[in-house]
């Protein structure tokens, strides 16, 4: 019997997955525990109906992310920072600090999370950060840190 899996089940498939399961085991298990359904062509065009739309949801998502890095090119951020001689800030620039000032300055809201920082900037001058906005699309963000 064909079956479509609501829920992972270890063993068997992932969810939305269309397999073959024995009559016994899909009737006395899968469809009481509500694991699945059955394989007919009103659940199919359901399954299909919900693809296409997670698909269109991520095509928008990633369009709108390319928006982003294009956008994000043609910024030049500003951290005022205190530092000391020789061009030696005290503490650092982080993840964290960027997003707040990328709030703030340009009302653009990018997870910390995002921004692609390997160690805190612990100079003054000029960087440029990866930020990771969807699978595939990083765009680059120059960072200017300046002394106050």
């Amino acid at each position: 019997m064909k079956v479509i899996l609501l829920d992972n089940i270890k063993g068997v498939g992932k969810k939305d997955e269309i397999i073959n399961a024995a009559d016994g085991y899909a009737r006395n298990y899968l469809f009481p525990k509500k694991l699945a359904v059955e394989a007919n062509s009103e659940n199919l065009s359901k399954l299909n109906n919900k693809k296409e739309a997670a698909s269109y949801k991520k095509d928008v998502e990633k369009k709108n992310a390319e928006e982003l890095a294009q956008r994000l090119k043609g910024i030049m951020l500003k951290v005022k920072v205190k530092s000391g001689e020789n061009g030696k800030i005290f503490g650092g620039v982080t993840a964290k600090e960027i997003s707040e000032n990328l709030r703030v300055q340009y009302d653009l809201d990018i997870d910390k999370k995002k921004i692609e920082l390997k160690d805190t900037i612990k100079t003054i001058g000029e960087f440029t950060v990866p930020i990771k906005l969807f699978e595939g699309v990083i765009g680059s963000l120059k960072v200017d840190v300046i002394s106050e």
